[in-house]
């Protein structure tokens, strides 16, 4: 099993180039579905969760073609051969079952294995159910899959969730598309993947307003045609790297990063300390002077602090200066990363939902795992920062949500490799 070795190495310097966004890709996949005509999107990320979804697409029938170096993901679901999303798929990635909306919209039935629990919570289905039946779909839960059918088609519909679910909200909207008669969903995340998904969806044909907002219609068509889309960058792997000057000094210019998708992240590093200023081709991040400032955190969702970068955050927040509270209102047991900081020097006491961090002057080297995704790369930003060697084991996480770790450190001065399992 891989790892990857860091040594801290001092400031870092020069630019990353930020991916398109693996949460907006893995929604946009699915809207293929929806259509007989090829949708085909641009600046797709190159990450296993994306081979993921291309094995589920391909498995129900439909045509996925991996071009240039697998930054465009070309697909056509004219001929699908099965309406069923098998365990063995679904249970690799979440996001799978984002098929069940766009499956029930067109064919009026769908069977989808419920997706199991996670590493970082259950994450349960019930919003995703609750829209659809509003929208008239009957589903039954048998034998861990989800049995839906809409036999007269599905019917727009008012329907308030009772948590801005960013799954739901994807699900219901791209359902909602082929539904006869007008949607109205209240309480929908905000999240600028959904924008991207309603900016693929109006391209082919679909009819919303009101994205980006708490409340989004949905006039019901016909049909859906085909188009060509651009992947929205990825603002979790903006984030992430915007803490790598945080951490370890020096000025880093992200390209392709807009403020607009990271403003109350950006918030906080600014309280800590942390210089962040747009630019023609992204945006430019340096320390401001020496240690930094440690800021409280709470999860919320969009456009509030990313649950998705809280990890990140708590690596910096070890090395502030002061006590900071990070609180975790979207999932439950997300601090898993904390005991793998604890073993690198940090002063970290969880409860609950909540970690209290007192920043320490600087973290050491030492053997660590990754637990998730986002705390994998938790734990590369605080190697930067350690003292000595810092190896980071089970990093086949890292490879669902982040393209070419190593190079992009290595390109602006880090001291980083990855280290081939036996």
């Amino acid at each position: 099993m891989d790892s990857i070795l860091v040594t801290g190495n001092g400031p870092v310097n020069g630019q990353i180039p930020i991916a398109g966004a693996k949460n907006a890709c893995l929604t946009l996949m699915p809207a293929t579905l929806l259509s007989e005509e090829p949708l085909t999107l641009t600046n797709a990320p190159r990450l296993s969760d994306i081979k993921t979804m291309t094995a589920l697409l391909q498995s129900l029938g439909a045509e996925v073609s991996s071009l240039q170096d697998g930054q465009v993901q070309a697909m056509s679901s004219h001929d699908l051969t099965s309406q069923t999303a098998d365990y063995e798929i679904v249970r690799k990635m979440r996001a799978s079952n984002l098929v069940l909306g766009p499956l029930l919209a067109r064919f009026g039935h769908a069977v989808v294995s419920l997706p199991g629990g996670c590493a970082i919570g259950a994450r349960p289905m019930d919003l995703h159910v609750e829209g659809l039946e509003a929208l008239g779909a009957e589903i039954e839960l048998k034998d861990g899959y989800l049995y839906a059918k809409a036999p007269g088609g599905l019917k727009g519909a008012v329907h308030e969730m009772r948590f801005a679910s960013v799954g739901a909200t994807e699900n219901i909207v791209m359902a909602a598309t082929l539904a006869k008669g007008t949607t109205v969903l209240k309480n929908a995340a905000r999240e600028p993947e959904i924008v991207d998904l309603v900016e693929c969806l109006r391209k082919m044909g679909a009819q919303i307003a009101g994205e980006g907002t708490s409340t989004i219609e949905i006039q019901g068509v016909d049909r859906l045609h085909g188009a060509t889309h651009q992947v929205v960058t990825d603002r979790i792997e903006l984030g992430t790297y915007m803490l790598a000057p945080a951490i370890c000094g020096g000025e880093v210019e992200l390209l392709g990063g807009r403020m607009r998708l990271v403003e109350s992240f950006a918030a906080k590093l600014d309280a800590a300390g942390v210089s962040v200023t747009e630019t023609d081709k992204g945006l430019k991040v340096a320390r401001k002077n020496g240690r930094v400032s440690a800021v409280d955190v709470v999860t919320e969702p969009f456009p509030g602090f990313p649950t998705d970068l809280q990890a990140q955050m708590m690596a910096l927040m070890c090395t502030a200066e002061g006590t900071s509270v990070l609180e975790e209102r979207i999932f439950e047991n997300r601090f898993m990363h904390a005991p793998e900081l604890v073993r690198m020097g940090a002063n970290i006491e969880v409860h609950g939902g909540t970690a209290t961090v007192t920043g320490v002057e600087r973290l050491k080297g030492a053997p660590v795992m990754a637990t998730d995704l986002r705390a994998s790369v938790s734990l590369i930003l605080a190697g930067l920062a350690a003292e000595g060697e810092t190896t980071v084991s089970r990093v086949y996480h890292l490879d669902r949500g982040y393209e070419h770790v190593v190079r992009k450190l290595e390109g602006v001065g880090a001291k980083i490799e990855r280290i081939k399992g036996q």
